[in-house]
């Protein structure tokens, strides 16, 4: 295996697939969809493959390094954060807003969310770099040496 590869139990990707035709059936296709998912609260991740690691970055806005969790379990890479209780209890309920009144519509609430990636065989768990910058998460996770290309040199005799 040399890629990787997002990493999601195939039930939970059928109750995924399953919402989104509901949803897409009840609404009707929006302009705004094109295509993708329009409920989906998961970040956007990009992955690259260079000759000596693999480079993935996770568009986060609205989040900052401490809300974000990153590990590696069993070569697979798991991008989480976790809402805590008292959030989520205040999400529930209407709050008033500053202008007085409660909120009729309210989109902009913080979600937990959770990616996992399957890692490859040759990447390197123990050589991964991560950064954060401008809402979006970047990790560098290098391959091993010995499964990196090599150019051998050829002497003249």
């Amino acid at each position: 295996m040399k890629t990787v590869t997002l990493y999601r139990p195939s039930v939970l990707e059928n109750a995924f697939h399953d919402f989104d035709r509901y949803m897409g059936s009840f609404l009707g296709e929006s302009s705004l969809s094109s295509g993708a998912r329009v409920f989906s609260r998961l970040p956007a991740v990009d992955i690259r493959e260079t000759n000596c690691a693999y480079l993935l970055e996770a568009e986060l806005p609205g989040y900052d390094e401490t809300n974000i969790q990153v590990h590696v379990n069993g070569g697979v890479l798991t991008i989480e954060s976790k809402q805590d209780e008292e959030s989520k209890e205040a999400a529930e309920k209407p709050e008033p807003s500053t202008a007085g009144g409660a909120y009729v519509i309210r989109e902009r609430r913080q979600a937990s969310f959770s990616r996992s990636f399957k890692l490859p065989e040759n990447a390197d768990t123990e050589q991964i770099a991560a950064a954060f910058k401008n809402g979006v998460l970047s990790l560098e996770i290098k391959k091993r040496a010995e499964a990196q290309k090599r150019v051998i040199h050829i002497e003249k005799r």
